[in-house]
């Protein structure tokens, strides 16, 4: 957790202090690829236009809700949804100028609300929290009082529990900024909301910024020590139809080390080096090339070898279409997850059916299950500090 102006030293007793420092308003790519800016090729860059609304359906409960639609100076949309603050669709540019949706998700709320979707509960698109990732067995302690919250994955909690961020109807207000169209989400979490402590007031920034990247802005306040992990969860295919799977996307992570996890993907604590593993994403690999070594696919944090202001978290590149994509963050980790639970039992816009490694995740957060590791960095927000973080995805191509 952070001040409004830096970040504490926190201390990783395996291998020393990691030191994370204040995360600016402004983003910056640092993308290890060569690659061609998405607008290249475009005409001046005109005024920001504010976002427009659409209706999106209702909930099970009959509350309206809406459907926003964001466009920058190149014509790159984004629409988001005020049901769980969800990204439902992102269209850039490929390598030959056609845009195409590179995220999966649905053409109405239902699809967020159906039975198939719930038993799943794949998060597509999503706002995270409180806590993104597992606790383990849903319990912490803070100042000496152990808190159970809503156990929802076997017998962890994952995402916020039973009712998470991704079920609620934030209060939407859309907007305009120097670096393109905002959508500003408010919600507030009530003391006790899936047995978390405290009223947290969090908000949340979209902008769809003029130099085609979708940057998310988070802060949040507490009246109580609580612990707060907030991401989102937006599953990307960069060939957008050309290819069911993304086992032929290269990734590179850039990361030393990861988190190894249990058969419940829960933290041991130990802190594995990639090196020689399949988890070694130092330099570009193919996603299909190693994960059949990987058991049940890729669904861990990488612990980010950069700790310092804004620093790449991944870069992604997709042969078929050209895209590329690089996360720039603040936070310490990125959860890499390639759609091993999709089974095909999901059909999602335009009549897409989801089947396994459909689309990949790039988590940014704080590591899984931090309130019961010490050696992790610490997660607790207290009453008086601001958890800030922003995260921006970068597109391009590489003709």
């Amino acid at each position: 957790m952070i001040s409004p102006n830096s970040f504490r030293l926190l201390t990783l007793g395996l291998s020393g202090t990691l030191l994370l420092a204040a995360c600016e308003s402004k983003t910056s790519s640092s993308n290890a690829m060569e690659t061609t800016g998405a607008a290249t090729d475009s005409t001046a860059v005109g005024a920001t236009a504010a976002p427009t609304s659409a209706a999106f359906g209702k909930t099970t409960d009959g509350t309206e809700i809406q459907l926003f639609t964001l466009t920058n100076a190149h014509g790159l949309k984004a629409t988001i949804s005020n049901y769980g603050g969800t990204l439902t669709s992102l269209l850039v540019p490929d390598k030959d100028g056609k845009l195409g949706d590179v995220v999966l998700g649905f053409d109405d709320v239902s699809g967020y609300q159906s039975p198939a979707f719930r038993k799943s509960n794949p998060y597509f698109g999503a706002l995270i929290g409180r806590y993104g990732n597992r606790i383990a067995k849903g319990k912490f302690t803070i100042d000496g009082k152990t808190y159970q919250v809503g156990v929802n994955n076997g017998a962890n909690s994952l995402h916020g529990g039973k009712i998470g961020f991704d079920q609620r109807v934030w209060q939407a207000t859309p907007g305009t900024s120097a670096d393109g169209p905002t959508l500003t989400l408010k919600y507030l979490s009530k003391d006790g909301e899936e047995g978390y402590p405290g009223n947290l007031q969090v908000a949340v920034v979209y902008t769809l910024t003029n130099d085609d990247a979708l940057k998310i802005d988070y802060t949040a306040t507490t009246d109580q020590a609580t612990p707060v992990n907030l991401t989102n969860h937006a599953y990307f295919n960069l060939s957008h139809g050309q290819s069911k799977d993304i086992l032929k996307h290269e990734v590179t992570l850039p990361a030393d080390r990861y988190t190894v996890v249990d058969a419940a993907l829960i933290p041991t604590g130990e802190l594995k080096a990639v090196k020689g593993t399949p988890f070694d994403f130092t330099t570009p690999h193919a996603i299909g090339e190693r994960i059949a070594q990987v058991p049940g696919g890729y669904d861990h944090n990488w612990v980010l070898n950069q700790t310092t202001g804004q620093h790449s978290a991944a870069t992604v590149y997709d042969p078929a279409s050209g895209r590329t994509m690089e996360v720039v963050t603040d936070q310490p980790g990125v959860q890499f997850y390639t759609g091993n639970f999709l089974d095909g039992t999901l059909t999602g816009k335009g009549g897409t059916v989801y089947g396994q490694h459909a689309g990949f995740c790039l988590e940014t957060q704080h590591f899984p299950d931090s309130p019961n590791q010490p050696a992790f960095p610490g997660t607790v927000l207290k009453p008086g500090e601001t958890y800030h973080s922003v995260t921006s995805y970068h597109f391009g191509v590489r003709k």
